[in-house]
């Protein structure tokens, strides 16, 4: 998965790129057909803030976490995206299971 990093006021160092590439290595081994992840990187007065954004079966999914710290505020990013596509997962197994069900009406007639 190729992650493209940017930063917005902030200076993006060789150690935020290797925790943003660690942390997000786990999102990359349970969704293989991801490819691409956007992540921007913001520092306001008093927050550090980061949104992700990535397309996981043609829906664009986009999360944002802000802290004090900007290591905290990417492990949230992480947890809060992995949640994301979990749920975007479920909606796709869930309209792949309606669309393959038996109507009752063909059931009633075979009895």
């Amino acid at each position: 998965m190729k992650i493209n990093i940017s930063g917005h006021h902030v200076e993006v160092t060789e150690a935020i790129v290797d925790v943003i590439n660690s942390k997000f290595e786990k999102i990359a081994n349970h969704f293989p057909s991801l490819m691409t992840l956007e992540a921007i990187l913001t520092v306001d007065k008093n927050s550090q803030k980061i949104e992700v954004v990535t397309n996981y079966e043609n829906q664009k999914v986009a999360v944002s976490a802000a802290d004090d710290d900007l290591y905290v505020a990417i492990a949230s990013s992480v947890k809060k995206l992995e949640a994301a596509l979990q749920h975007r997962k479920g909606v796709l197994k869930a309209n792949l299971k309606n669309r393959y069900e038996v109507p009752q009406s063909e059931l009633v007639a075979d009895a």
